[in-house]
């Protein structure tokens, strides 16, 4: 090669390295995971984007399928309330609870069919004896038995508002044992979805809890 020719060549090897420098490093999109009821969605990095998901335990899908139980019956109440109750702002209130928990039953629906789960339980509390209710209980902490429905369904005015408050405020309770058994369970919780959502709905439940004893004490008074 001559000395022009060398020249050349390196001039283009130096151009070369100079554009592979300049040249501005290719951003990958955000991939955004959306969140549970009430949460905004986050930005996760790479690493985490690809790492795989790890399959639901069998404690992650009970959990949501008693969860959708639970909260079924918590609107069942609201709707005893728009008829029977007598405060407006406990009728409010209970609209609120209503609206939250039809959310995040239809969410917790599309996460079970998402991982190809069946999005009840194998027990159904409509007809169960008193009985039957009470084994139920075991698993699904918190909930009002066949006759606490029945005298909710029967009392008016101030009298339901009243067993209203108390038994949410017990419903409520369960919801919360219910997440507290989910995390402590080994292997259970790790699913970045579900453990946002159990920690809004131990969040959310608890502040709740709080409001509706304040109403209690206002009773009192």
């Amino acid at each position: 090669m001559t000395p022009c020719g060398r020249i050349a060549t390196g001039w283009r090897l130096l151009i070369l390295c100079l554009s592979v420098v300049a040249a501005p490093a290719q951003q990958s999109a955000p991939i955004v995971q959306p969140g549970a009821p009430g949460q905004p969605s986050r930005i996760l990095s790479e690493s985490i984007a690809r790492t795989p998901p790890k399959a639901p335990s069998r404690a992650d899908i009970e959990f949501m399928q008693g969860m959708i139980m639970h909260h079924s019956q918590a609107v069942d109440m609201v709707a005893l309330l728009r008829t029977r109750g007598k405060s407006p702002a406990l009728k409010a209130f209970g609209e609120k609870i209503a609206i939250s928990q039809t959310d995040e039953i239809r969410f917790m629906k599309q996460w079970l069919e998402s991982h190809g789960e069946p999005t009840t339980m194998r027990m159904d509390h409509s007809h169960m004896s008193a009985a039957e209710m009470k084994n139920m209980n075991m698993l699904m902490p918190g909930m009002l038995t066949p006759e606490q429905m029945k005298a909710l369904a029967k009392a008016r005015g101030a009298q339901f508002d009243h067993l209203f408050l108390t038994g949410m405020i017990q419903h409520h309770g369960g919801a919360l044992t219910m997440v507290d058994d989910l995390f402590k369970t080994p292997g259970a919780g790790q699913d970045p979805v579900l453990f946002d959502f159990a920690t809004d709905v131990d969040n959310t439940q608890t502040a709740e809890i709080r409001i509706m004893r304040a109403m209690i004490e206002k009773e009192r008074r």
